[in-house]
């Protein structure tokens, strides 16, 4: 039996990360995928913003980072790179946090996954509180499947259901636009045209079930 599967939000502040104290210093908000813990120690970081060369120089400069690898996409710069650092997000996910996304901002970052079960989340509050500026900002559960899911109600099939879901969530949407199409199809682990493919079929799908 599966235990219910809650999704939460922490807010970091100071965590002394790379990126934290990029943007603390550039105005300007980083959208990473969840660092990968490396058995050499290093953390290899994937992560996007919105085209900045000042943060380019930041990171350049930052001797914790190595490797560092830039490109464009959209106007949205694309970065992976090394990082020796340690991050609080590697203690979190140690504790039983799944993570998503992470967005940092002005030195802080904010935490998006998931954990399976009550007891799970109190061990990683307890990681939480152990460390120093984690603070848990939402917790709710997330959609049993005994309840009927907006494919279920619209008529989309769950991957274009996900692809909406994972796209509101990254700010796709949103005026103006937080991230870009690529970013989205990162985190949903697909490419470029799969997801604008599964998007275009899911707003004309609902558009038809609207105004039909």
């Amino acid at each position: 039996m599966i235990d219910e599967c809650l999704a939460v939000e922490f807010r970091v502040e100071d965590d002394g990360s790379p990126l934290a104290d990029a943007t603390r210093k550039v105005s300007v908000e980083v959208h990473a995928l969840p660092p990968q813990l490396r058995a050499d120690g290093n953390a290899l970081l994937q992560f996007s913003s919105p085209r900045n060369d000042r943060l380019v120089d930041v990171l350049e400069a930052d001797d914790r980072i190595r490797y560092l690898h830039v490109s464009e996409t959209d106007g949205r710069y694309r970065y992976r790179c090394l990082s020796k650092q340690p991050c609080v997000v590697h203690d979190l996910i140690n504790g039983g946090l799944i993570v998503e996304t992470l967005r940092y901002r002005n030195g802080a970052s904010m935490v998006f996954g998931a954990v399976v079960g009550r007891d799970v989340l109190k061990n990683v509050m307890e990681t939480a509180g152990d460390t120093v500026g984690v603070r848990l900002e939402r917790v709710y559960p997330l959609q049993s499947d005994a309840e009927e899911s907006p494919s279920q109600q619209w008529d989309i099939t769950p991957p274009q259901e996900e692809c909406i879901r994972t796209a509101l969530e990254m700010g796709y949407f949103s005026i103006p636009r937080e991230c870009s199409s690529e970013d989205v199809a990162d985190a949903l682990g697909i490419s470029k045209s799969a997801f604008l493919e599964r998007l275009r079929r899911a707003e004309e799908s609902l558009f038809h079930q609207m105004f039909a």
